[in-house]
């Protein structure tokens, strides 16, 4: 049986740090699905289909991955996807507490669900999408924190919306 693991989150914008979970569950899954979350409550910079194309672009080159959008409950995108296995990230201690609950909360509402949870290489622990947002704001230098090419979204974003 083939196992899939599904890594979710609004991506807002993609991070070097999420490039290195990606990398290590790449690693370990057979094929690994980025669930991008349309949750239009968490009012992100990019529009959905703006944070598929970026995390596309920044995955293209890991074998077995690919880029999906769901905006549903979680457990309910896994089971359509035949998964079993939920990534998630962290960071620091005061990431678990969170990430404990939404664990929790997502065995107690499918108890096939399994929550992994991979810590990123020290470089980038301390990297988070809503850092690099406010960087990239003030026309700081994000440079080691993302891609290249979300760099150029981030300055397009905040041209745009300062025009």
């Amino acid at each position: 049986m083939k196992k899939i693991a599904i890594y979710p989150g609004t991506f807002d914008p993609i991070t070097n740090g999420h490039l290195d979970l990606v990398s290590r569950a790449e690693q370990i899954f057979d094929e690994v699905i980025i669930a991008v979350s349309d949750n239009p409550r968490k009012n992100p910079l990019f529009t959905t289909q703006e944070r598929l194309a970026l995390v596309d672009e920044a995955v293209q080159n890991i074998p077995h991955v690919h880029v999906e959008s769901f905006d549903d409950l979680l457990v309910n995108f896994v089971a359509r996807k035949n998964a079993k296995f939920v990534i998630r990230g962290l960071r620091a201690v005061s990431d678990f507490e969170y990430e404990f609950q939404l664990a929790s909360a997502n065995r107690r509402l499918d108890s096939n669900v399994e929550t992994i949870f991979l810590t990123p290489q020290e470089s980038n622990y301390f990297i988070s999408s809503s850092l690099v947002r406010e960087i990239s704001y003030y026309g700081g230098d994000v440079s080691s924190f993302v891609p290249e090419h979300i760099i150029a979204a981030l300055k397009s974003k905040y041209t745009t919306q300062d025009t």
